[in-house]
């Protein structure tokens, strides 16, 4: 039953409702998919980085790291391990100072780093070559370029009579690597492990074995009966632990926004109400006539019901479209929006990522979309029962 002549004004209060029920499931797919991206490249690359946990010892070194590193490997459902140090030193070069994390790996996880390799050649990082890799950051604010050397300075050298002499080792930039994490980009230095114990003074302990387990949700089912075994030498970090201020702040990020716009859903909802109510009283002769002529009240039901609920389909179905539009061009559109504003609207300093990510979750859209639909349908209700009620003589009496 559509707005006749005269009620243009029903018209566009519909127009209108189709209208936020769409941006509203845009915005809602969007916004889920951006943040779903933001979670998962974050996880992605701090796992890259770092592995789905962290075994450390509680001292800081692990002498007998060779027997955890088989209890580890013995563990069902994990996938790999291996030895790691990692220490916060300062580095120099050219009179520019900049506090950094020297991290030592083993020659197969340097070579893992090729997918991140920006410039140089990773392969001339072997022990006793006394060559490193940095991050790409770091690079640029110290001014050094691939073959330059640079100077580590740890603070922690070797006692003397007139003190503790810090010790100051010469590297040469091998090559440079990028992860897409600013914070990480700006203070990695890579090198090999032995070169790292030699840098601290370590011997042979090392002081982190890093695990990669099946499936990083379920690290800590997977990892549970490995610490008994371990407990008295070493703890067990896993990545929820490691980077709990980061995930948990968007955890609760994630569900106050999909609240927050789901709001915007009910809005459109409570629009698509308000037309009705509108068309019912503008149609009220054309039901009661439609009631002498032998319709039932289930059939005007039905007929308000479906327009209503035409109303939210062709809404969210718009929506869904709008909101994939929205996420295949999204850079092309923040891009847009940096050069119209002149402001940096990405800023990798403080997002951590360098591209504005998004993941779409299948269960994600659905939900939405039947969000979007249940609403749709329960605003049609009080306005279809309204016009089932109809008395179609005390209408006509006075026709």
């Amino acid at each position: 039953m559509m707005p006749g002549k005269g009620e243009g004004f029903i018209a566009l209060v519909a127009g209108i409702s189709v209208g936020v029920v769409m941006l509203s499931v845009a915005l809602l797919i969007v916004v889920m998919s951006v943040m779903n991206g933001f979670r998962g490249e974050l996880l992605d690359r701090f796992v890259n980085l770092n592995g789905h946990a962290i075994i450390q010892a509680y001292d800081g070194d692990l002498e007998n790291w060779e027997g955890i590193l088989e209890e580890v490997l013995a563990t069902p459902d994990v996938v790999s391990a291996s030895p790691m140090i990692e220490q916060p030193l300062l580095v120099t070069f050219n009179g520019r100072v900049e506090a950094v994390q020297v991290r030592g790996n083993t020659q197969s996880d340097i070579g893992k780093l090729s997918e991140n390799l920006v410039q140089g050649n990773l392969s001339a990082i072997t022990p006793d070559a006394s060559k490193v890799a940095i991050g790409s950051r770091l690079a640029m604010n110290l001014g050094a370029r691939v073959g330059d050397t640079i100077t580590i300075l740890n603070p922690a050298g070797r006692t003397t009579p007139f003190g503790t002499v810090p010790r100051q080792v010469a590297y040469e930039v091998a090559a440079f690597i990028e992860t897409g994490v600013y914070e990480f980009d700006q203070v990695f230095v890579v090198m090999p492990i032995k070169d790292a114990q030699t840098l601290l003074l370590t011997g042979d302990s090392i002081g982190l074995i890093e695990v990669m387990t099946t499936d990083a949700e379920d690290v800590g089912r997977i990892l549970a009966p490995l610490e008994p075994k371990i407990a008295s030498e070493a703890v067990i970090n896993d990545w929820r632990e490691i980077n709990s201020s980061i995930f948990e702040a968007l955890e609760v990020e994630r569900v106050a926004m999909f609240f927050a716009l789901s709001l915007i859903v009910l809005v459109a909802a409570f629009n698509i109400l308000s037309s009705l109510v509108m068309l019912v009283r503008a149609k009220t002769r054309d039901i009661a006539i439609l009631r002498t002529m032998g319709a039932t009240r289930r059939n005007i039901l039905k007929i308000f019901v479906t327009t209503g609920t035409v109303i939210g389909a062709f809404g969210t179905v718009t929506g869904l479209i709008l909101g994939f539009l929205i996420l295949y061009f999204r850079q092309g559109i923040v891009k847009f929006l940096e050069t119209v504003t002149g402001q940096a609207l990405w800023d990798p300093s403080v997002r951590f990522l360098t591209d504005l990510p998004a993941r779409v979750d299948p269960m994600e859209v659905v939900g939405i979309s039947v969000l979007a639909m249940t609403l749709s349908f329960l605003a049609t209700l009080y306005p279809a029962f309204k016009a089932a009620n109809t008395d179609p003589v005390q209408v006509l009496r006075y026709e």
